[in-house]
């Protein structure tokens, strides 16, 4: 069988992995893949936004399935632009994928069908939006509408820097948009919840909670994910029960009055106050790093869960898992979120000896006359599973400690909440 993925990160480079453990894989492709996929596949210079390229490549090299890894192609139709030619592709279509596409689309969901969320107000510019300021209690949450690859959210303490989160979307800093949110703040603690999709069925993908601000105790800018932990510290049976009846399925319903459904990996990103999950976003993709950290725990072949999916036919899998635990450190470029330099070489990676509970995940690397040089904001993500988070945590900080690379940084504080410091 012959697989194509889409997209460069580290959850790429996980999901390109655990295919390749697959019996059934003959050849793996990845648009455009990065250093760490082109050990293992084919790495194709197609960017991520020429679909006519992809789709000659794919129907030219006869790819069996293709899975879209990031959301900017999902939210742009790359799923109903490949089945437009009898492609098999695993994740959602354009108007599923609106759920992260636009903040806006979603919370209107939430409304419609009851669906606990912050209580929030929409603006279309900046006056109207500084007018509202006057009327609120602080600390406030102002939201971009549009994709900002995790980083278009404030948690604004007072009037000085709402006001400053206002001007800086509607400037443009995550891209163009037409509106932005003002959210209560909910005090709680965020939680990550997977499921997967056929368009009929759906089953739970396990949990994590991501730690997105760039400095050790959970300060400073957001970014992508500096790391993660799997499962949540939260999750229990009752709250499962209410993350499933009172989000997840009144969207799915919301999806079907539209006349559309769902089928990929659908994110819920929560938070959970006193038991109760409210609807904080959704992301239409697994999320990275929690993908990182989540799918070295899958027992089953992971082409037979995709391959379910697409054919409606997930409910004949049963999706088996490691009880261990995972813990996932993100090593960045100096300056990340922010500017950071590009085309630094990191010199000795290739002498850290990984064990079997041990992983190494490529983000933003690129390789050159057979070195390898960082070229993205998030570089590398090692991963390690284990009975508890605190050997996890031990085996990955020994490893990043050998790791010869000046013009990089990462939080040591990963999993701060489940591991006594």
């Amino acid at each position: 069988m012959k697989v194509g993925i889409i997209g460069s990160g580290g959850r790429e480079h996980a999901i390109c992995q655990n295919i390749n453990i697959s019996q059934k894989i003959k050849k793996i492709y990845c648009f455009p893949g990065n250093a760490g996929t082109e050990e293992i596949a084919e790495n194709v210079s197609i960017e991520l936004d020429e679909f006519e390229k992809i789709k000659n490549f794919i129907l030219n090299k006869e790819i069996d399935l293709v899975i879209i890894g990031p959301e900017k192609p999902l939210v742009e139709g790359l799923v109903d632009y490949l089945e437009k030619f009898k492609i098999k592709v695993f994740g959602p279509n354009k108007i599923a994928s609106q759920l992260e596409g636009s903040k806006i689309f979603t919370k209107q969901l939430c409304k419609k069908f009851n669906i606990p969320t912050a209580k929030f107000g929409i603006f279309e510019n900046q006056n109207e939006a500084k007018q509202f300021l006057k009327k609120i209690i602080y600390p406030t949450v102002i939201k971009a509408d549009n994709l900002a690859s995790g980083k278009g959210v404030y948690i604004c303490n007072n009037k000085v820097e709402a006001e400053i989160a206002i001007n800086e979307i509607f400037d443009g800093k995550f891209g163009k948009t037409k509106h932005l949110l003002i959210e209560e703040y909910l005090n709680g603690e965020e939680m990550s919840f997977f499921t997967i999709h056929d368009g009929i069925t759906f089953k739970t993908f396990g949990t994590a909670q991501d730690h997105k601000r760039v400095l050790e105790g959970d300060r400073g800018k957001n970014t992508g994910g500096m790391g993660a932990y799997s499962p949540s510290r939260l999750i229990n049976d009752e709250l499962e029960k209410k993350i499933i009846n009172k989000i997840i399925k009144p969207t799915i319903k919301g999806l079907a009055e539209l006349g559309t459904e769902y089928k990929g990996f659908l994110y819920t990103g929560l938070m959970i106050v006193e038991n109760e999950p409210y609807l904080i976003e959704y992301n239409v993709r697994m999320g990275d790093p929690e993908c990182q950290t989540i799918l070295p725990k899958v027992k089953t072949d992971i082409i037979d869960i995709f391959n379910a999916c697409c054919e409606k036919k997930l409910h004949e899998i049963e999706i088996q898992w490691s009880n261990k635990k995972s813990l996932c450190v993100v090593l960045c470029s100096n300056g990340y979120p922010d500017l950071y330099k590009k085309n630094i070489e990191i010199e000795n990676l290739s002498e850290i000896k990984l064990k079997s509970d041990e992983y190494l995940f490529h983000a933003g690397t690129i390789k050159k006359n057979d070195k390898l040089y960082a070229i993205g904001g998030r570089v590398l993500n090692f991963v390690t599973t284990s009975e508890n988070f605190q050997s996890a945590k031990k085996s990955i900080y020994k490893n990043l400690e050998k790791l010869e690379w000046s013009g990089g940084f990462y939080r040591k504080d990963i999993g701060h909440k489940v591991i006594e410091i």
